[in-house]
């Protein structure tokens, strides 16, 4: 009976779809994230529609159906539920890592802890690109003590307020900028909504 239970509890999340549209919709939102990441700091929608896991914001899960797939490895906290693990191996196939050094992107779902920015995959000095991204989950991105961006991308100056962000985010985040051009670049996202912060990006408080 306990087998039965089981199986019928994963066959259901495996029932949650994906994009309703999946090219278009990938399609989407690889643009925004582009977008978010040509432009620090500038606050972006994401408009696709798919099914989300309890955990995920719908923001969080239209990039990961769009950036992860069987050749990139995932980090995720271990509090993740079993929900999203199996919505994700469903949709994308992606080998999860049990360390963030050695993921492409690691996810941190609202209320999860998030590695510090060092101990992320770093790039190698010929394939900087192979860093970890790291997906943030804030609670605002309207809220919240304020910092000052600049940097390619920023025409002079781009004010960024953003709640829930880890501790001491900012000053693993001056210490990340300068090992540019490796490092981490980094997508804080609410609800439907995202931010970038790529590596090259300056902060002043």
């Amino acid at each position: 009976m306990q087998k039965e239970t089981i199986a019928a509890a994963a066959a259901n999340r495996a029932l949650l779809p994906g994009f309703a549209d999946p090219v278009n919709d990938a399609q989407t939102t690889f643009r925004a994230a582009l977008n978010a990441l040509a432009h620090p700091g500038r606050i972006h929608d994401i408009v696709a529609e798919s099914g989300v896991p309890e955990g995920l914001s719908p923001a969080m899960t239209a990039l990961l159906l769009t950036l992860v797939d069987v050749d990139t490895p995932l980090w995720l906290p271990q509090s993740v539920g079993a929900d999203v693990l199996a919505f994700l191996r469903f949709h994308c196939a992606c080998p999860v890592v049990p360390s963030p050094s050695l993921a492409r992107f690691a996810a941190v779902p609202a209320g999860c802890g998030a590695p510090a920015l060092s101990g992320c995959h770093q790039g190698d000095p010929a394939y900087p690109d192979l860093s970890t991204t790291l997906l943030i989950e804030v609670e605002s991105l309207s809220e919240g003590g304020a910092v000052s961006l600049s940097g390619p991308g920023i025409k002079t100056r781009q004010a960024l307020r953003a709640a829930g962000l880890p501790e001491d985010f900012w000053r693993e985040w001056r210490l990340n900028h300068q090992r540019f051009p490796l490092g981490v670049d980094v997508i804080l996202t609410q609800g439907r909504r995202i931010c970038a912060l790529p590596r090259s990006t300056r902060v002043e408080n």
